[in-house]
């Protein structure tokens, strides 16, 4: 950076300190903060013909003064001025409210130049901007600023004129000359200009596209290093799996992996046997075939002498893991144990003394996992699955039970590949995109809330076959509030409407764990037809024999969550159906329901979700950890974001990034940071 553009603002004509600390509050303390601080639009100020413009439309005409200008007086110091003007074979009145200091400066036959709205059936402009005999009108578009306090447009972009005369030819490269080649992009100076001063349209986009990419660029260099510094500091083990048993074991599946699932394998595979601790992010649709992809990783860690460990949510889950872990491994001499809080006296106590010896291979469980007490004589690898539901301690606390064993984490939930690159920058993300064969597609209907009773006789067809349905309903009690449907309400009206014939359940996040899990079993068993529930049944459960979803005022969801608790059916042989029960008032959510019945595929769902809600919705503002760019859009800007992650990794890996002299601004930018002093992000 040069000192120079580190001086003071007031070093501008103009700006004393008074106008110094309105700017500061604006973000702006130095001339290089002035000459980055960027428009948030622009205006159309292209002279316009009066035959093509439309009533309320905020124009730009020229025009030569007909007569006096005239002042009428109002209110106590109010006033209007009115001024005629003469445009092509128009009179035009041009009015300007509190401006009567202008009077002066007007005389008869002077060409001047307003901005304003217009009233196209009185012939009127109201003006907010006006120019008395203007050199030449070259700008088509003038930028707009956030401003603060007495800060006006006009003198902001007087101020960033004087920083461009004095100080714009000092503005420094920021990115190395071959990425400006790769994409054409002009100069950092050029960019700045052409954003602040542009002389068309192409010139505002050319700049964006170079600044966007800048910003973007300093993100992933300070995330990717990050990630590099910390992988090459965590040492981990390099597991020598026995080849062979795992092919042997792959081919003995009762089925053929997907491509993708095949990709992820090797990803794994290979990150067991480098010298880095694995760090990865397993994403995978509904079905997509996750655990038996995490099987594999756990075979090849036993063969290789290590124990593993895989932590789940619930205590069903765990056991339904335990189940098709332990069939897919019944060829094998893997011995696999299951932990949960249930796990009590004798049985816990053997489990942890056969766990201490080495005799546990692969220990299922939850939260259990982490108590004290369980002690792992060689653990090498630990899989989280939703690793969302648990907080960054409980994780923490199950990878230290092992010295410095390999990390897998998986989710469900389709995580839009914009923000996977960037809230999880620091870790390697592996996608399983791609459905087993033979899947059936789960038909989606949107029906409006009149049409209750057909859905009703449909859940009833359904059940006649033997089969099961869940119904989600966004409250679990009334409200003053909302004019929603609540889950108590739905159970009482569901029992009445089938009484003997099927048996209702209800379930919801007020119910103590264990009421919840025995709902939930006694659902998973068959022993209940119909489950009423709120969002709690969204991550996890699997009951084939669920062929039915309903969810009650499904416009208060987001397209990911509607995705998510559609996955609850489909998984077993028969055709399963979602009933999407809503009447949207906004196009957003009509939007969202007829996206939901158009595709069945997560990952092209979370990305229209994020689309529609923006990324700081997606995850929760409070929680998100998302960046707040400048410029750069992250939804709409990703192709540039993807573009940036990939030649920042690449950078990172050559030798001429650490020793060329030509990137030495680049290694100071890290040691500003504190990434190459092994200090965490901010």
């Amino acid at each position: 950076m040069n000192n120079l553009l580190e001086g003071s603002t007031t070093l501008l004509n103009g700006i004393g300190e008074e106008t110094a600390e309105t700017l500061s509050e604006m973000g702006i303390d130095t001339i290089n903060d002035l000459l980055n601080y960027l428009p948030y639009r622009y205006e159309d100020v292209r002279l316009r013909d009066l035959n093509e413009v439309t009533h309320g439309e905020k124009i730009t005409i020229e025009g030569k003064v007909h007569s006096e200008p005239a002042i009428v007086y109002y209110g106590r110091k109010r006033n209007r001025l009115v001024i005629h003007l003469l445009v092509t074979q128009y009179l035009v009145k041009a009015v300007f409210f509190n401006r009567a200091f202008l009077k002066k400066k007007i005389v008869i036959g002077d060409t001047v130049t307003v901005s304003g709205k217009w009233d196209k059936h009185r012939l009127t402009i109201t003006g907010q901007d006006i120019q008395i005999n203007p050199k030449d009108h070259t700008n088509e578009f003038e930028p707009v600023y956030p401003l603060k306090g007495a800060m006006t447009t006009k003198a902001l972009r007087r101020f960033m004129e004087q920083a461009f005369k004095e100080y714009g030819d000092i503005i420094n490269e920021t990115l190395p000359e071959d990425l400006l080649a790769k994409y054409k992009l002009p100069s950092r100076k050029l960019a700045l200009r052409k954003i602040h001063f542009p002389q068309s349209l192409a010139e505002v986009k050319e700049a964006r596209r170079r600044l966007i990419y800048e910003e973007f660029f300093f993100f992933q260099l300070r995330l990717q290093a990050f990630r590099k510094m910390k992988r090459e500091a965590s040492k981990g083990l390099t597991q020598q799996y026995n080849l062979q048993h795992l092919k042997t074991f792959i081919q003995s599946l009762p089925f053929e992996l997907t491509h993708a699932q095949k990709k992820v394998v090797n990803e794994i595979c290979r990150d067991l046997k480098s010298s880095y601790r694995m760090n990865r992010l397993l994403q995978g649709d509904v079905g997509s075939g996750k655990t038996v992809v995490a099987a594999i990783g756990l075979y090849a860690s036993v063969t290789a002498g290590y124990q593993c460990a895989m932590m789940v949510p619930t205590e069903i889950l765990a056991e339904q893991h335990f189940t098709s872990l332990k069939s897919l491994f019944h060829e094998t001499d893997v011995t696999i144990e299951l932990l949960t809080s249930s796990v009590k006296g004798k049985k816990r106590t053997g489990i942890l003394e056969k766990l201490l010896k080495g005799e546990i291979d692969i220990l299922i469980g939850t939260h259990a996992l982490i108590q004290h007490d369980v002690v792992f004589a060689k653990l090498g690898l630990v899989i989280t699955d939703e690793q969302h539901r648990f907080g960054v301690e409980q994780r923490k606390i199950l990878r230290e039970k092992g010295e410095t064993p390999d990390v897998l984490f998986m989710t469900a939930t389709p995580i839009p590949r914009t923000l996977a690159i960037t809230v999880f920058g620091e870790m390697d993300v592996s996608v399983i995109n791609e459905m087993p064969s033979g899947r059936k597609k789960i038909e989606t209907y949107w029906v409006k809330h009149n049409s209750i009773d057909r859905v009703f006789e449909f859940i009833e067809k359904e059940l006649m076959k033997g089969r099961q349905a869940y119904i989600i309903c966004p409250l679990i009690e009334e409200s003053d509030k909302l004019d929603v449907q609540n889950a108590i309400d739905v159970y009482e009206i569901l029992s009445q409407y089938f009484h003997d014939k099927y048996k209702v359940g209800l379930m919801h996040g007020k119910l103590p764990a264990k009421e919840k899990d025995d709902v939930m079993r006694a659902f998973s068993e068959n022993h209940l037809q119909l489950l009423v529930s709120t969002t709690v049944v969204e991550v996890g459960v699997n009951v084939p024999n669920a062929s039915l979803m309903v969810i009650y005022d499904a416009e208060r969801f987001g397209l990911s969550q509607l995705h998510q608790l559609r996955g609850r059916v489909g998984r077993g042989s028969e055709q399963s159906y979602c009933i999407l029960l809503a009447d949207p008032k906004s196009d957003n959510g009509k939007e969202r329901m007829r996206i939901m019945t158009e595709t069945t595929d997560g990952f092209v769902l979370s990305e229209r979700d994020l689309e529609l809600r923006g990324p700081g919705d997606f995850f929760g503002k409070k929680q998100s950890g998302l960046p707040e760019f400048k410029i750069a859009d992250m939804v709409h800007d990703y192709r540039a974001l993807e573009a940036a992650r990939n030649d920042t990794v690449a950078l990172l890996e050559e030798a001429d990034f650490w020793q060329s002299p030509e990137y030495l601004p680049l290694r100071n930018y890290l040691a500003t940071t504190e990434i190459l002093n092994g200090e965490k992000l901010d």
